[in-house]
């Protein structure tokens, strides 16, 4: 026993020393720097795992279903594309959309989410993964988050350092303001989109510090995917140019800047033009004057310097002078012709209402009713930044510190994306990646600083001594700050999960919500009311909703729709809005004549569901009433004589007694929603309803889901004539 003990711990010994002598090895081959490298890439490779597994909280929480409203249209015309093909996609006139009008698809989409996911799909197929195409989907925006992740490393890295990289793609990873539109199942051009722009920002600052070609190039080629991908590539075209002109202001322009610009716009223009639904765009509307003029500013610049080399100073000033005044009186004529001739368009009215958040309300109420097109408020930024608010205005310091040409970009990228995000809620997804940078840079400058303090070189010169005997408690100061810092990135951690998993993890086609006993209760009305729809009504039915829901409607009921999420055609929206702000029998001719069959609504007064129809019917009625058509409907019939909307007894008569009042409340009258509570109790507008004892004329009750969140109605046929 003893010699098979000494034997056995001989033997381990041995494995010991020889796996010392391993890691030896190891370290022996392996320099200091490469050490380095591995450990960033390792912690580049960590943030981009997490940031593809903080979006998938909906997967694990609900099956894999796809979100919102938009989303379905994308998955459908996808699909379209996976299994018809793109020449048959490009070409594709959509009989189900917009009837009677119909929609052709090809020429009315931003392409690059679907051939991007078809191609994947295709990619897949070849190497044997059988996956289908809405799996696809569903993970297409969290895969691209992690793509996203690693070009902000890089982008951080061309502007300040690796270390500043590695803290911004950590940041990036799960800040709530980016994954709001990138979890699983969010298939929407914008999961691409911020991809594509901040891969565009890469090389253009590649570009700018290199004054080559080749990256100018590949900004170009960026920026046609980005164009191809969302419509939010107008921001992009306007903050490079207003880079190039604060180089030019600020005496910073050079041949480097030609080079990268002068190659960016004629690539970047002649390829944007090939996507159908841009067109002539680049050079005709006014969202894309800025980048011609620029253009046109910097061959202007780049002439200029070249005859100032070849003549005289005298000559060249009276010939500069000359230049100038036939330039601004050819040009500004131009400009005012081709603008009064239609050559060249006006703002878009999305455009306007950024730079006057009033102009969408005032004059086109179908853009003030998108709830993602109203202000931002001050605490939805904390909400989905968190420290990142507090971080920002450093990180702006840093770069004021040591203004680069790249540095000055990042400025005005910050800059102006946090004017816009203020104005429109949607442009938080604009606003998130620069601030993970700008917070990067101004953690890791501010750690960078203090960890020196707790760790000084062992070897340093008197002078040094001599400056560092007058700080007082350096060491403790710098742990303290170091350990409050560590305390607030922990909180911002902590935090992202939780927005993550309460706010942006449930899908709006799938309702969930909590009972009295803490359990999870799930409202699955929507699918179950499309899945009727499709089964129990002729395949040529039309069916009128408000335009929220067409998207779902076509893509889950396959069924055909007046309206939808494009709303491209004010006309028709308000033609359909009359309809649910009139009397029934006002209605009843307006459905006659759009071919209605079937009515939707949607209604949460049992369930105490915010997002119905109820709570969105004063944007029908303004619509309704914007167009010549629906001049007779006022808004202010609808309030009472004290300016009060209510449903209760005390409501305008025309509100309690219009076509959306009636198929919402239908029989509710006499149903109990709370206990000591009266029958026909709305719990959204916590107030009993009314009007309860009326019957439909027009319409009959085909179907009502299982907590009333959707409600199908049959329009009538036509009484024979003398009956």
């Amino acid at each position: 026993m003893s010699a098979g003990t000494g034997t056995g711990t001989s033997t381990g010994g041995g494995g010991s020393h020889a796996h010392g002598r391993t890691q030896n090895a190891l370290r022996l081959r392996l320099s200091p720097d490469k050490q380095e490298t591995l450990l960033k890439l390792a912690v580049l490779s960590i943030a981009a795992v997490l940031s593809f597994a903080t979006r998938l909280f909906s997967v694990l929480r609900f099956e894999s279903v796809i979100h919102e409203f938009d989303p379905y249209f994308n998955y459908r015309t996808t699909r379209y594309l996976a299994e018809e093909g793109f020449y048959k996609f490009h070409n594709w006139f959509d009989d189900r959309a917009w009837y009677p009008l119909g929609r052709i698809i090809g020429g009315t989409i931003y392409p690059g989410l679907m051939i991007t996911s078809a191609a994947l799909y295709h990619l897949m197929w070849l190497l044997n993964i059988t996956i289908d195409i809405r799996n696809v989907c569903v993970f297409l925006a969290p895969f691209f988050s992690s793509l996203t992740t690693i070009v902000t490393y890089l982008l951080t890295k061309e502007l300040k350092d690796s270390g500043a990289g590695l803290v911004a793609a950590s940041m990036i990873a799960i800040v709530p303001g980016y994954i709001s539109r990138s979890v699983a199942g969010s298939y929407d051009n914008e999961g691409i989109a911020i991809f594509c722009m901040l891969l565009t920002y890469y090389f253009w600052i590649k570009a700018v510090n290199s004054g080559t070609i080749f990256w100018a190039t590949m900004a170009a080629l960026a920026y046609f995917y980005m164009v191809s991908s969302w419509g939010g590539y107008v921001f992009l075209i306007n903050l490079i140019p207003m880079h190039v002109l604060t180089l030019m202001i600020t005496g910073r322009f050079s041949h480097r800047v030609y080079v990268a610009y002068s190659t960016l716009y004629c690539v970047g223009t002649i390829l944007s033009m090939q996507i159908s639904f841009v067109g002539f765009q680049p050079v005709q509307s006014s969202e894309h004057m800025l980048a011609l003029g620029t253009f046109g500013l910097c061959q202007l610049l780049a002439f200029v310097e070249y005859i100032k080399s070849r003549l005289s100073q005298q000559h060249f000033d009276i010939l500069f002078k000359a230049m100038i005044t036939t330039l601004v009186v050819v040009l500004g004529s131009a400009a005012v012709i081709l603008t009064i001739s239609g050559k060249i368009s006006p703002w878009t009215g999305r455009f306007y209402s950024l730079l006057d958040p009033s102009y969408a309300k005032n004059h086109i109420p179908i853009i003030a009713s998108v709830s993602e097109h109203q202000p931002t408020s001050w605490s939805s930024f904390y909400f989905d930044l968190q420290i990142l608010v507090f971080l920002f205005p450093a990180g702006l310091y840093f770069c004021f510190t040591k203004l680069t040409d790249a540095n000055i970009f990042l400025i005005l990228y910050g800059v102006t994306s946090i004017y816009f995000a203020g104005v429109m809620v949607r442009l938080m997804l604009v606003l998130a990646p620069v601030m993970c940078i700008l917070s990067g840079i101004a953690v890791s400058s501010l750690l960078v600083t203090y960890m020196r303090q707790i760790e000084p070189p062992k070897t340093v010169d008197k002078k040094m001594k001599k400056m560092e005997s007058n700080f007082v408690m350096k060491s403790e100061i710098a742990t303290f700050f170091v350990g409050i810092m560590t305390c607030l990135l922990i909180s911002y951690t902590f935090h992202c999960t939780w927005v993550t998993s309460e706010a942006y993890s449930s899908p709006s086609i799938v309702l969930s919500a909590r009972s009295h006993d803490g359990g999870r209760i799930i409202f699955d009305d929507f699918r179950e009311a499309y899945y009727w729809l499709k089964m129990n009504t002729p395949e040529d039915a039309r069916v009128m909703s408000w335009w929220d829901y067409g998207y779902q409607i076509t893509a889950m009921a396959n069924r055909t729709i007046l309206v939808d999420n494009n709303t491209w055609n004010n006309t028709h929206i308000s033609r359909v809005g009359q309809a649910m702000a009139s009397s029934e029998e006002k209605a009843y001719e307006i459905m006659q004549e759009l071919d209605v069959d079937y009515v939707l609504v949607i209604f949460g007064g049992l369930t105490g569901y915010s997002s119905d129809d109820i709570n969105k019917f004063l944007w029908m009625v303004r619509i309704g009433g914007s167009t010549e058509r629906g001049a007779h409907i006022k808004e202010a019939d609808y309030y009472t004589p004290s300016g009060e909307f209510r449903i209760d007894g005390e409501g305008s008569p025309t509100l309690l007694n219009c076509l959306m009042y009636k198929m919402c409340y239908y029989k509710f009258g006499h149903v109990y929603t709370e206990g000591g509570r009266p029958p026909g109790y709305d719990r959204v507008r916590s107030a009993e309803i009314g009007n309860k004892d009326f019957e439909l004329d027009v319409l009959e009750e085909a179907y009502t889901t299982e907590h009333w969140l959707v409600r199908i109605y049959k329009v009538k046929k036509l009484r024979n004539r003398g009956v």
